[in-house]
Order: C-alpha cells, then sequence, then structure tokens
C-alpha cells in the first residue's frame, strides 16, 4: 500500500474519530455525570442521521438539517427521561422502550432502511469546496472545529448554577435535594443535552458518509462507553476540560485501532467482539492497576511497620 493511501486511511479514521466523539460526549453526560444507564443512544444516534438526510434529500440546507437532528435527539432524551422522571420507570427499562419506540420512528422518518446522500449537498461537500481541499482532509478540518465547539460550550454550560446542579445530581442525589434543587428536572435536562449531542453525532455522521442507515446506531453505547474509558485511561482525568478533551482524543485513539484491525483483514462481522474485548480490558487494567497500587502500599506499610518494631525490640534489648 502507498504511503498516500495510509495517509488517507488515517485521517479518515481520525475524522472519523472525531465525529464519534461528539457522541461519545453525550454518553459521558449521562453515564458519568449522571450515572444513568442510558440506552437510547443506539437509537437517538440514527435519529439524528434519518432527519439530517431526509431534510437534505427534500432540498433543506445541510446546516439546518443538523439543527433539526440536534432538536430530535433532544426530544428523544425527553421521552426517556419523561419515562423515568414523570412515570417512574427505572432508568434502564425507560432507555429500552424508549430505543424500541424509536426504531419506528426512525423506520417513518426515513421511509426505507437506507437513505444515500451521493448527489446532494451536504455540509462536508460544501465546506470541502469552500476549503479548496479534498476529503477526508476538509472533514477532519470541519469535525475538529465542531468538536472544540462542542467541547467549550459544554465546560461553560457545566460551569453555570444549572450545569453544576447536574453534575452534583449524579455524584449525591440526595444532597441536590437537600439544597432545594429537584433532580428530577436536572435529570430530565441531562438527558435532553446528552441525547441531543448524540443525535448531533448521527447527523454529521450521515453527511459525512453519505448515507443514513437503519442500522448506523447499533452498538453506539458501547463505542461511546468504550472512547469514554480509553479517555480517562490515557489523559488526564483531574481537570474537567481535559476530560472532555481526553474523550475526544480516545474516540481518535479507538477510530485508529478500528482501521489498524480493518487492515489486518479482520471481517467486518467480528468488529463488534472485538469492540466487547476492548472496552472489558479497558475497565479492568484500570483496577488491575488499582488493586497494584494497594497492594504495594500494603507492603510497603508493612515493612516500616516491622521495621519499627525491630527498632523496637533492638533499642529494648540494648536498654537491658
Amino acid at each position: 500500500m502507498s504511503p498516500e493511501a495510509l495517509l488517507n486511511i488515517g485521517v479518515s479514521a481520525i475524522s472519523q474519530g472525531i465525529i464519534w466523539s461528539i457522541m461519545s460526549l453525550g454518553v459521558y453526560i449521562t453515564y458519568r455525570l449522571l450515572n444513568f444507564a442510558d440506552l437510547t443512544v443506539d437509537a437517538s444516534f440514527t435519529t439524528g442521521g434519518a432527519v439530517s438526510a431526509i431534510m437534505i434529500t427534500q432540498g433543506y440546507s445541510p446546516i439546518l438539517a443538523l439543527i433539526c437532528a440536534l432538536i430530535a435527539g433532544m426530544g428523544t432524551g425527553f421521552i426517556t427521561g419523561f419515562l423515568n422522571t414523570r412515570m417512574n420507570i427505572s432508568a434502564l427499562l425507560s432507555s429500552i422502550l424508549a430505543q424500541i419506540g424509536l426504531y419506528s420512528i426512525n423506520l417513518r422518518i426515513m421511509g426505507k432502511p437506507n437513505l444515500p446522500l451521493l448527489r446532494v449537498e451536504t455540509t462536508f461537500k460544501n465546506f470541502s469546496e469552500w476549503i479548496g481541499l479534498r476529503d477526508p482532509f476538509s472533514s477532519l478540518i470541519l469535525g475538529f472545529t465542531v468538536a472544540v465547539a462542542v467541547v467549550c460550550i459544554l465546560y461553560w454550560f457545566f460551569g453555570t448554577e444549572i450545569g453544576c446542579a447536574i453534575r452534583a445530581t449524579g455524584d449525591n442525589p440526595s444532597m441536590v435535594r437537600a439544597l432545594g434543587v429537584n433532580t428530577k428536572n436536572t435529570v430530565l435536562l441531562g438527558l435532553i443535552l446528552a441525547n441531543g449531542l448524540v443525535a448531533l453525532s448521527g447527523g454529521l455522521l450521515a453527511q459525512s458518509q453519505g448515507f443514513a442507515d437503519m442500522g448506523m446506531g447499533t452498538g453506539a453505547i458501547v463505542i461511546g462507553l468504550a472512547t469514554i474509558i480509553i479517555g480517562e485511561v490515557l489523559f488526564f482525568k483531574k481537570n474537567f476540560m481535559l476530560r472532555l478533551f481526553g474523550i475526544v482524543f480516545g474516540s481518535i485513539v479507538y477510530r485508529i485501532i478500528i482501521a489498524i484491525v480493518l487492515q489486518m483483514k479482520v471481517p467486518s462481522q467480528d468488529l463488534k467482539l472485538f469492540t466487547a474485548i476492548i472496552v472489558a480490558l479497558a475497565l479492568w487494567i484500570p483496577n488491575a492497576l488499582d488493586q497494584n497500587r494497594a497492594r504495594r502500599a500494603r507492603k510497603s506499610a508493612n515493612k516500616e511497620l516491622f521495621a519499627g518494631d525491630q527498632d523496637t525490640n533492638n533499642g529494648g534489648a540494648s536498654h537491658a
């Protein structure tokens, strides 16, 4: 394979990772900040792609299509939040119910299982013509710009009073309620924001790859968890801004790994299994490292205690 082909594959993997990272940021809000097991992601991702694709094929602006995809995703988050906070259905079951219902809704939006975008204008095509660069380099620049903008907006939002209340809800809901904050509203708002980002990512992916498909969101929650964990393992976790950017870079690393695996002629049907293995390893490695550090700390403490006992005994023997 020529160096130019390898470069194109690498840049394409990075641009895809950046687009998927916006979805992972949405998963981060529910999984880490709200401590909410939201499986709506697989369906809301497809909702974003479906809304974006159908609006473009109907002649609407690609940017307007992305805005509508964001709004539609927020609506899916509202459905899950309403089932959970207003109808008192458990978090897991409410997201499953929303996911099942959205399958039929997504199919009705698209009208068919697959909707191509090959002969219509997209945000990526227009941007490529505007800056005079071909894909995948133009997609990389546009995706990175959108991802940085999303990270900055999230960093600002979660620094506000409402954002801090959402973050505190996942950490200690009892304390938040004691401060007079309605945790049902914060959970609902967090789900709306998270699924809006997921749908925005789906809309961007549909425009980037040139089609929307009913199966495009399958396994999105697993991919999101994988990128979050990779980002937390490889990058800093102390600063909130660095955590958000760590998720973006974690998504890039994940996509590069997938690209390498595909170049090794691994069958595409095995990618989900490979993703599950990556998630399992990423979950196990931090725990194993923590256990190893704790074991070393105990050994060090025991050695110091043993040395102190010996000094005491020696001192007593010398005095005698």
